[in-house]
């Protein structure tokens, strides 16, 4: 299924590069995004490459040489993935823009057949990888632990690529849109604007090449933390257990593709012209006219997730049929599903500007910057608690099943991670929708710089605030799954390091979940300081471009754009480095010095606090950004309205919420949780150990 889905990918992709591409001006502007795309790419994974090769010579001389080949495998499939998706973001914007000329329907299939390429490359390397690794390592006792390497890898990577991408494209639009739209009064976008190239780039390698790197190791770290709890239940059919987490993930690539097809497919073929089969799948595909509202282009989506939500129960039926396990577990694969979907639904409600929460952010924007900015984060705090409530629910339903299937803790922990793979199981699709978001707002900006109709603006900016929405879904389901799976790997990590109980009165526990709590607020500081410091250096650079390049402001001279996209390219790939190290050394050294309970105080401190903040994060930044937006509709004087000035203020503090810390943050717990069980079997009591 995995060679399946790849299969699918060269044929997408080959379908979206058929697409035109318009005039030499949207060809020339797109050429600019696209060399700085592969530029700070390249310069990034030169730097992380370095990082692998010293991990992974640490890995085969503390432990095998087996797990330091898994951990490179994952760490290079993490990054094609992420490339990939970026190669192919970057050659369908223009692609969108001259689509969205010709109708709405036409623009959103090509942004979002380009999310799919991205989606489905995401489920079918990682897929790929870890079965290949199992069948190699098939005579192999210990091939799990081995393959624990392989999400260490895709983790790593995804950590450093969110982070990087996460603070250049955040500076670049910090930058542009404080010195575009609220000093110079120009459109968002504009090309006399010399951060607006940078800005653009930005969106490709945070928002795509960064997202695509985290989904894949959210996708791996749950397959691998349920396939290695499933040898700790001890039934005689253990190989059921291991298998089934495999198997659930590629019936979900049948059901992604089902749900991509209801977005992109054609729904007047003949049958004369294809099989039976393929009509009847077009019989669901949705369409979308040129008069279709936000609510519209939502419902689209979520048909196109729900259908894949419906297949892969389905097919996960027959999985576990096939597997030789109890009937409870398909219930439990229901549960993930379900409170993945919660989820999504709690965000869609909390970001999305059909709804109260994102309005009253609008409405407060009317009395200034720091109004918007107070309701923006009471919005974000308050979208913690469905959430919290889902996942804590998920949880408990997940460990009664599991006692029930098998009678266990043991089996009843491998059932919470069964539900964070059923939560994923979808991520094909869910990945697209998310994915499109980006490709749709760098076809926006064409548009703008290109001096296209107006009309094509609208549809752009429709399907823009669409993926807005569908975006802050995709971080959701992420942040959601990260807990279940990190809870997971926490049960994992305390099997594999002989914990025997955790004691909150210990006296290395307490410290250690203080610890814990503490470190995703100081990730969050250290990566929005890098993207406040980037985005100061682009800000000034503007300002001096617009006041020393005679006839800027007037459209009769070229900005310098490359001094921009230097700027944040050389911030991005300098700071990224910190936060990200901190992620790797702060386990080991909590393991060796306090000892083996304190690091799993740390898990559950991390997890715990990490979790919340995420949410906050990502939702405030969503509703911010979509506040503006709903302003930019005409409500509240419009823009250049005082009330769009503050909403711009809002959005710019927004912008490294949801784009740069709040999602770094489920990579961040999984990642240190994935680090401990790597190293579990050299921890013991620790130096300072009572």
């Amino acid at each position: 299924m995995a060679l399946a889905g790849i299969g699918f990918v060269l044929w997408q992709l080959r379908r979206v590069l058929a697409y035109p591409q318009g005039n030499d001006t949207l060809r020339s502007i797109a050429a600019a995004i696209q060399e700085g795309a592969a530029a700070f790419l390249h310069r990034e994974y030169r730097i992380l490459a370095v990082f692998v090769v010293v991990v992974a010579g640490i890995i085969a001389g503390f432990l095998q040489w087996q797990t330091a080949a898994a951990f490179v495998l994952g760490a290079v499939a993490s990054a094609g993935a992420g490339y990939l998706g970026m190669y192919t973001a970057v050659r369908a914007n223009l692609r969108t823009a001259e689509a969205a000329s010709h109708s709405l329907q036409l623009g959103l299939k090509v942004a979002f057949g380009s999310g799919a390429i991205m989606g489905m490359s995401v489920v079918s390397f990682g897929l790929l990888g870890m079965t290949s690794l199992y069948l190699i390592f098939a005579d192999d006792p210990n091939r799990l632990s081995y393959i624990t390497g392989f999400g260490f890898g895709a983790s790593s990577i995804a950590l450093f690529a969110r982070v990087g991408g996460g603070i250049y494209t955040k500076a670049a639009d910090v930058g542009a849109d404080l010195v575009g739209k609220v000093e110079q009064g120009i459109p968002e976008d504009d090309p006399r604007n010399p951060a607006v190239i940078a800005d653009n780039v930005g969106d490709n390698v945070g928002d795509v090449a960064g997202m695509g790197a985290d989904l894949f190791e959210s996708y791996s770290s749950s397959v691998i933390a349920c396939a290695t709890l499933g040898l700790t239940i001890g039934a005689e059919q253990a190989g059921g257990y291991v298998a089934l987490p495999f198997l659930v993930a590629a019936a979900g690539i049948v059901a992604s593709l089902f749900g991509i097809f209801i977005v992109i497919g054609e729904k007047d073929l003949h049958v004369s012209s294809t099989s039976k089969f393929a009509a009847f799948f077009c019989k669901y595909v949705k369409h979308v006219d040129e008069n279709a509202s936000l609510k519209d282009l939502l419902d689209t989506l979520r048909h196109s997730v729900w259908a894949s939500s419906a297949a892969v129960l389905l097919l996960s039926l027959l999985t576990v049929l096939l597997s030789g396990v109890s009937f409870y577990y398909w219930l439990v694969i229901l549960v993930g599903l379900l409170a993945g979907n919660g989820i999504a639904h709690a965000t869609e409600y909390y970001t999305a500007y059909t709804e109260n929460p994102t309005r009253s952010i609008s409405e407060a924007s009317e009395t200034g910057a720091a109004t918007t900015i107070i309701q923006g984060l009471a919005v974000g705090m308050m979208s913690t608690v469905f959430p919290v409530i889902i996942v804590a629910i998920a949880i408990l339903l997940s460990i009664w099943l599991g006692f029930k299937a098998d009678g266990s803790l043991s089996a009843g922990l491998y059932a919470v991670a069964l539900s964070g793979v059923g939560m994923l199981s979808t991520l094909g699709v869910t990945l697209a929708t998310d994915a499109y978001g980006p490709v749709a707002d760098n076809a926006g900006g064409i548009a703008e710089m290109s001096h296209m109709p107006a009309e094509v603006r609208q549809r752009t900016d429709a399907l823009d605030s669409l993926g807005n929405t569908t975006a802050a879904t995709g971080k959701g389901f992420a942040i959601g799954s990260a807990v279940l799976t990190a809870l997971a790997l926490l049960a994992a990590y305390v099997s594999a390091a002989d914990v025997e109980q955790l004691n909150l009165l210990d006296p290395t526990m307490l410290p250690g979940i203080l610890i814990g709590a503490m470190l995703p607020y100081l990730f969050s500081a250290l990566t929005m300081m890098a993207v406040g410091k980037a985005a100061h250096a682009i800000v000034l650079e503007v300002r001096r471009q617009f006041r020393e390049i005679p006839g800027l402001m007037e459209g009769t001279a070229k900005p310098d754009y490359k001094t921009c996209v230097g700027i944040s390219t050389n911030s991005a790939l300098r700071q990224m480095l910190p936060p990200g190290l901190m992620a790797v050394t702060v386990p080991l050294l909590i393991g060796f010095v306090l000892g083996k309970e304190a690091l799993a105080g740390l898990l559950i401190g991390t997890t715990a606090s990490g979790f919340l903040l995420a949410v906050m994060m990502a939702n405030a930044g969503g509703a911010w950004d979509n506040a503006k937006k709903w302003i930019e509709t005409g409500q509240f004087g419009g823009k250049g309205s005082d009330a769009h000035k503050a909403a711009v203020v809002g959005d710019t503090v927004g912008d490294p919420f949801k784009d740069t810390s709040g999602p770094a943050l489920n990579i961040l717990i999984k990642l240190m949780s994935i680090v401990s069980l790597v190293f579990a079997s050299e921890f013991g009591a620790g130096w300072l150990s009572f």
